[in-house]
């Protein structure tokens, strides 16, 4: 005779459900906003610049992940070089390089093109960690980023193999993919910093380290000039800094303490997903063929480089 579940054990088990319910649904919530991020840039490099545009995104960022930070841990400075140096190199990669990057390659480029080739981060930061960190490349990551390096080019090329020696390739993809590089470098540096920082710490005083080293580029640009900005450029730099940054980087953190890295880093393979469909409702841009084609090779050679890091 099957034994009845006693009503704590049952209650628990559906809070436990719940909980998990709240967590995916916060999961993709992340990934819908930042696949929202590459809208919110695209409408933002029309009329702002890159230097101005990064300055007051992290500018937003830092402040509100300040707040947080102060209210869970304290405003502790990191202290030590083992702590400052790669916080350091975090905003110099992931903050300044990064987002001037991504903000000089959206004023080129659509934003669903930006969205798949930035989805290809995870298969640098595995080539990254077996380079630097000694990580083994099995045949699975192996696999996974061959057919995620022949979506990229699907997309870069437009469906065309030639393209590219016809001019296919230029500067926003480049910039693109400078931002790859750039995140790559961020996160490895992250590993190293983490050893020393929680990784709200982390990330809180990288973006306000960034924000610093962007400032006199921004004042040489013409941020003073904020005030004239126009209504939809002031969302997107909010959204970029809330919702992109300081919601997404704490509700992803919440997922990976809750299910794991490698349950929550499943949900990344959205972005390029949701980033494609808000570019063709919000911006009109294109669903074309090659775009479809390029961005499902990339998330299943996300996912396959992801499964085989278990």
């Amino acid at each position: 005779m099957r034994r009845a579940i006693p009503p704590l054990a049952a209650g628990s088990r559906g809070l436990a459900e719940r909980f998990a319910e709240v967590i995916t649904i916060k999961l993709l919530l992340t990934a819908l906003f930042w696949g929202g991020t590459f809208i919110a840039g695209r409408i933002l490099a029309v009329e702002v610049g890159p230097f101005s545009g990064a300055f007051l995104r992290f500018l937003v960022a830092g402040a509100s992940l300040a707040l947080v930070l102060g209210r869970r841990e304290g405003l502790r400075p990191p202290g030590g070089r083992t702590a400052v140096r790669p916080v350091l190199l975090m905003g110099l990669t992931g903050v300044f390089l990064y987002n001037v990057f991504f903000l000089l390659g959206l004023q080129r480029i659509e934003a669903g093109r930006a969205a798949v080739l930035i989805a290809n981060n995870p298969i640098g930061i595995a080539l990254g960690a077996a380079l630097f960190f000694g990580e083994r490349l099995n045949a699975g990551k192996i696999a996974g980023i061959l057919i995620s390096v022949l979506g990229a080019l699907t997309v870069i090329t437009r469906g065309d193999p030639l393209a590219g020696l016809r001019g296919g390739f230029g500067a926003g993809e480049a910039s693109i993919l400078l931002c790859v590089a750039s995140w790559v470098a961020y996160t490895l540096l992250g590993k190293q910093a983490t050893e020393t920082l929680s990784p709200l710490a982390a990330v809180t005083w990288s973006s306000i380290a960034g924000a610093v080293a962007l400032l006199p580029f921004a004042l040489v640009e013409g941020v003073h000039a904020a005030a004239g900005y126009s209504p939809a450029a002031w969302g997107s730099i909010v959204y970029l800094g809330l919702c992109g940054t300081t919601i997404g980087f704490l509700w992803y953190s919440e997922g990976i303490l809750s299910i794991g890295p490698v349950r929550a880093g499943l949900f990344i393979n959205f972005v390029p997903v949701f980033a494609v469909l808000l570019a063709a409702l919000f911006l009109a841009e294109p669903i074309t063929p090659s775009l479809l084609a390029g961005a499902a090779l990339v998330t299943a050679g996300v996912f396959l480089t992801n499964r085989a890091s278990r």
